[in-house]
């Protein structure tokens, strides 16, 4: 006989405190990082044509995304009417994932060679949204084809965005 155990009411309720006041912020912060970045760097990549630019533009694009959605995160509500915790340990997670999503695929364009470092941020990039699909769908029970289709639908018109501002700039 082989039964699933079921959670008692203090073991649901403790794991939805979980998912509410600590991976829906880091969700938020990954998402948020990993996207809005991929606009910037890769543009940065196109205009300059030097990996190091990108990089430095993708090092302040994440820190300063980071501090812009953990502050966001913090002051958004005290948790007191959601349940969602503590703002201020909330924006702290959401302000380091969000650092974390911008820097994951910046890594790469400390290559030297600029067509390496596109190739490797373009693996890294298809990783995150992958990781942050596959997160969403593990603990906020999100169906997983419609999560990867939003996830990397996003993650794809940001990236278009940058290589067509880089493009446009490129030609002028």
């Amino acid at each position: 006989m082989n039964e699933t155990p079921t959670l008692t009411e203090t073991e649901a309720r403790a794991q939805n405190r979980v998912v509410l006041q600590i991976v829906q912020p880091a969700l938020l912060g990954l998402m948020d990082g990993s996207v809005s970045t991929l606009a910037p760097i890769f543009a940065t990549a196109a205009l300059t044509g030097k990996p190091f630019d990108a990089f430095l533009v993708g090092v302040a694009t994440s820190v300063g995304a980071g501090v812009s959605m953990g502050l966001a995160e913090a002051v958004s509500d005290d948790g007191s009417v959601s349940g969602r915790g503590n703002p201020w340990t909330r924006g702290a997670i959401t302000g380091l994932a969000t650092t974390l999503g911008g820097m994951l695929h910046t890594l790469p364009f400390l290559l030297p060679h600029l067509q390496t470092a596109l190739y490797a941020a373009y693996v890294v990039v298809v990783l995150e949204l992958l990781a942050i699909s596959y997160i969403k769908y593990h603990f906020m029970k999100a169906p997983l084809g419609k999560t990867v289709v939003q996830v990397v639908l996003g993650g794809a018109l940001a990236f278009a965005a940058g290589i067509v501002a880089g493009m446009f700039g490129g030609s002028a």
